[in-house]
């Protein structure tokens, strides 16, 4: 991903949700399909000094939320709203450091129907999922799965 679209993808990010100003969120990078937000633990910090639950959340729906904009863009299509729909999450480690958010690619069949479904009724489903690491680990210490809806 160029810098330009790290930091357009920042900008729209910390405009249209404010909130992600005071969670320090960073795009790190967005290569293969696959987008990573930085969410730093100073900001996020909760009583037992490790990243806050709610902001583990956030973390999560802003990957799938931001690698849905970004594929989008790439499809020429610039006339969706995307929300999320439901998520399911689970904190299997305690995050006590940086972290970094990764939402991947669905399976190529999975988006293709959500293309088609999108360009015959204007509205879709998708289902993303992202995991959250510590910056020092690759273990999985948060998973989740979220429905985005995307309409015009």
């Amino acid at each position: 991903m160029s810098a330009h679209t790290a930091q357009a993808l920042e900008q729209l990010l910390h405009h249209d949700i404010p909130l992600t100003r005071d969670m320090g969120v960073k795009v790190i990078d967005w290569q293969d399909h696959s987008l990573r937000l930085h969410l730093p633990l100073a900001p996020n910090v909760n009583h037992k000094s490790t990243l806050f639950g709610g902001s583990l959340y956030c973390g999560a729906v802003l990957a799938g939320w931001g690698w849905l904009h970004l594929r989008l863009r790439e499809a020429g299509i610039t006339d969706g709203h995307i929300v999320i729909q439901d998520g399911q999450i689970s904190y299997p480690l305690p995050v006590r450091g940086d972290a970094v958010a990764v939402c991947q690619a669905p399976l190529p069949a999975s988006w293709e129907r959500f293309l088609a479904t999108y360009q015959r009724r204007g509205r879709a489903r998708l289902a993303l999922h992202t995991f959250i690491h510590e910056q020092a680990s690759e273990a999985a210490a948060v998973r989740f799965v979220g429905q985005f809806v995307v309409h015009r």
